[in-house]
């Protein structure tokens, strides 16, 4: 804060959502929940208070994360040891700072599967009206970033491998729809059509284009131009860098590219590449996933991007001329909607020496891609060797394994799109761990209830066996008095 007070900007998106909240209106590339959330800030004045803001989400998803490990009958240091990637990562720490949706991602899922998780201990499935808030959270959750959608699924399927959990499955799903339903209904009304964003077509075409061969996939006519030529340079240009260039072909032949009649046309063209060619879709999205796990950090898509997720050393440009909201309202530039939503002339500010040292910080302190991959590895171990746990495990696994790879197989790689996901890995390992320890401790209690029963057991046997020789022992003496009573009585 004091070497950021105004907070850190990422070029384009923190723009679009600092001028939606402005000027909300359904958008074609992006869902607005993170502008409504900066709009109810907005009578702050202050870009310094929505940082802070996003900083105390950030600590809060460590505690959250704590707080379930500790139900769950994990150690309180292992508990603590599972939050730090959370709470010291200079790469989680850069992305709270950002004006960015990323952090408030992050806490509502983590405030979903709190409530989902919060009687880890019992084993029994969730109550409903805990899944209905979950559900809310999880909802709202998409419109802050339409990559989550795929969540929704993934902890409804969840839910239903519990025995009787159909009723805490059924109040998650109708609460996950009502935000979606009604931001649908929403775009309707501004759009014309039920949707949340009309772009998903134009960033699965970048995920395709590489790949696409028009001689394998043999699509209908009208589609046909969208292939890019055999050998053609593009071919090997980052998907996240590709589809802003304004001589791709659905550019050229479709513009703008998010009308629904273009987003759906590109999104039938990219299906059928996926279809055509599974084995180079699949390639593609491995090759994303290496360089998540990879030692060497990669200037991907492009090193002016890359650069954004490190703390600078100086101010923020801001392009002149340039707008990000056509919404109701004068339409404001990039540099004007900064200082009327912040109320401050300067809105990027770097103050040293405390710059320099968080400068210094993130080039030491940081998960390394090996660890994330040893994270994820772990947290599938985990999920096999969960028993009696292995739902929840799964729920909160799935969830950092569709954060990772959704974005990879919808979109391009990203190095934003990975942080998310960690702190979800971290939670599944510390569950598998408590899992573990939750049956060793059974075993101890069943070893300890066994030698009890058989110590029982011995007890018993000796009280009988004592009780035999006491009443063999009282027949024997009674019967030898009667053969003395006879004696005596047969003597003259």
């Amino acid at each position: 804060m004091l070497a950021y007070p105004h907070g850190l900007w990422f070029t384009g998106d923190s723009y679009f959502y600092v001028g939606y909240a402005l000027r909300p209106a359904p958008a074609p590339s992006k869902t607005l929940g993170y502008s409504f959330v900066l709009r109810l800030l907005e009578p702050l004045h202050s870009l310094t208070a929505v940082v802070v803001a996003q900083h105390l989400m950030g600590l809060a998803i460590a505690v959250m994360a704590y707080a379930v490990l500790c139900r769950a009958g994990l150690p309180a240091w292992a508990s603590a040891l599972v939050t730090l990637p959370v709470l010291y990562d200079a790469y989680q720490i850069e992305l709270e700072h950002l004006l960015m949706s990323e952090t408030l991602f992050m806490f509502l899922i983590a405030g979903a599967l709190t409530l989902l998780l919060w009687r880890v201990r019992d084993g029994r499935a969730p109550p409903w009206w805990t899944a209905l808030a979950a559900g809310l959270l999880l909802g709202y959750a998409v419109l802050v970033r339409s990559a989550g959608a795929p969540l929704v699924p993934v902890v409804l399927v969840c839910l239903l491998l519990w025995r009787r959990g159909w009723r805490p499955a059924l109040s998650f799903g109708a609460a996950a729809a009502v935000p979606l339903v009604a931001y649908a209904l929403w775009f309707h009304a501004e759009r014309g059509t039920y949707a949340l964003t009309t772009s998903d077509g134009i960033y699965l075409w970048g995920r395709t284009a590489g790949f696409a061969d028009c001689a394998k996939m043999r699509p209908p006519p009208d589609e046909a131009a969208l292939c890019l030529p055999p050998g053609a340079e593009e071919r090997r240009e980052a998907p996240g860098r590709l589809i802003w260039r304004g001589d791709i072909p659905p550019r050229l032949l479709m513009s703008p590219v998010v009308t629904p009649e273009a987003n759906s046309t590109l999104r039938d063209f990219s299906i059928r590449a996926i279809l055509a060619q599974p084995g180079d879709y699949l390639q593609a999205v491995g090759e994303g996933v290496g360089r998540a796990f990879s030692p060497h950090r990669y200037r991907y898509p492009n090193s002016t991007t890359e650069r954004l997720y490190h703390f600078p050393d100086r101010p923020q440009l801001f392009p002149s001329g340039v707008a990000y909201a056509s919404g109701p309202g004068a339409p404001g530039t990039v540099l004007a909607d900064a200082m009327r939503y912040g109320r401050t002339g300067a809105p990027s500010e770097v103050v040293q020496p405390y710059a320099n040292r968080m400068i210094g910080y993130q080039e030491r302190w940081f998960l390394p891609g090996p660890a994330i991959g040893a994270v994820f590895g772990l947290g599938a171990v985990a999920v096999a060797a969960a028993r009696g746990r292995r739902r929840e495990v799964l729920m909160v696994w799935g969830t950092a394994a569709t954060l990772l790879l959704f974005p990879i197989a919808s979109a391009d790689f990203d190095y934003r799109y990975v942080v998310p996901a960690v702190p979800f890995a971290c939670l599944a390992v510390g569950l598998g761990l408590s899992a573990v320890r939750a049956r060793a401790a059974g075993a101890e209690t069943d070893r300890a209830d066994a030698d009890r029963t058989d110590a029982d057991a011995d007890r018993s046997d000796a009280e009988t066996d004592r009780a035999g020789a006491g009443a063999v022992s009282r027949w024997w003496g009674t019967r030898g008095s009667r053969r003395r009573e006879k004696d005596r009585a047969s003597v003259p």
